[in-house]
């Protein structure tokens, strides 16, 4: 396992909002984040409330920094919920400094709110910034089309903000993608088996750098609350890196699934989060 110093760890995980025994399941989260030691962590399905949220509970418990982006339209989620008053985002904590972020709302199905979005951060590492986003896009399964809407959304907002990513460290873009790796809007996303949305951007799924015989799933059949479902098991969580930087900068060291058991009987989610390791 390669010291602090000789990477940069990255997490993305889905925090399953405030469903089922949610205050249970936060404390396994912050559990396993202070166990795994990241540097980057991007969230979705954050929960927000009046003076406080999520995220900013973590970052407090971990010694890190924190930037949100709340969802402009989480009316949809509320009904479900059965409360109009909790809110949901995506989220970038940080052991660094975060010295920017911006939100970006992603296309929406016709005569629906934008209900999703984009969170970019900038990140102040020790070796120079890094860009990371992080992003939740719809999970309806027959939206493919919406999905690969929202991929061009979030790749020319990549593009445009690093300009010059050969020059630095690549651009990191994780989340929840509700798609599977061999889908339209994941090789749209990656760029490199199809067209890119933009000419010359390439972004890399990490998990290619592990054992091909492990699938990866991050939503698994095993966890009561996907079996609960009915859904199959599947891999639809990422982590995704630019082509290296000068001297190998953001090349993939490591990926592996994390919060993929329960502990004392709690499941921290009905996603697993994706653990990577890239060179520093």
């Amino acid at each position: 396992m390669p010291s602090v110093e000789q990477r940069v760890r990255v997490v993305t995980w889905n925090l399953w909002w405030r469903f089922g025994d949610w205050r249970e399941r936060q404390e396994v989260i912050t559990a396993h984040l202070v166990t795994e030691r990241p540097d980057v962590v991007g969230l979705q399905e954050v929960w927000t409330a009046a003076g406080s949220n999520q995220a900013q509970l973590l970052a407090d418990r971990l010694g890190m920094y924190w930037a949100l982006a709340r969802s402009p339209a989480p009316g949809r989620w509320q009904q479900r919920l059965g409360s109009p008053t909790i809110g949901i985002a995506n989220a970038v904590l940080s052991r660094w400094p975060i010295t920017d972020h911006e939100s970006v709302a992603l296309p929406a199905p016709a005569g629906r709110p934008q209900e999703h979005t984009l969170l970019h951060a900038t990140i102040d590492a020790p070796g120079g910034p890094i860009p990371f986003s992080t992003t939740q896009l719809e999970s309806a399964p027959a939206e493919s089309a919406i999905r690969c809407s929202q991929v061009g959304a979030v790749v020319r907002s990549v593009a445009a903000r690093v300009p010059h990513a050969a020059h630095g460290h690549p651009p990191v873009v994780t989340g929840d993608l509700n798609a599977e790796p061999d889908s339209d809007e994941v090789r749209l996303l990656c760029g490199h088996e199809t067209r890119p949305v933009v000419p010359g951007s390439v972004l890399v799924d990490a998990w290619r750098y592990t054992d091909p015989a492990d699938p990866g799933w991050t939503l698994d059949a095993r966890n009561p609350h996907v079996a609960a479902s009915h859904e199959p098991s599947a891999r639809i969580d990422y982590v995704l890196v630019g082509p290296p930087g000068p001297a190998g900068r953001g090349h993939v060291r490591d990926a592996r699934v994390i919060g993929d058991q329960p502990v004392d009987g709690t499941w921290p989610s009905d996603h697993a989060g994706v653990l990577v390791d890239l060179a520093p």
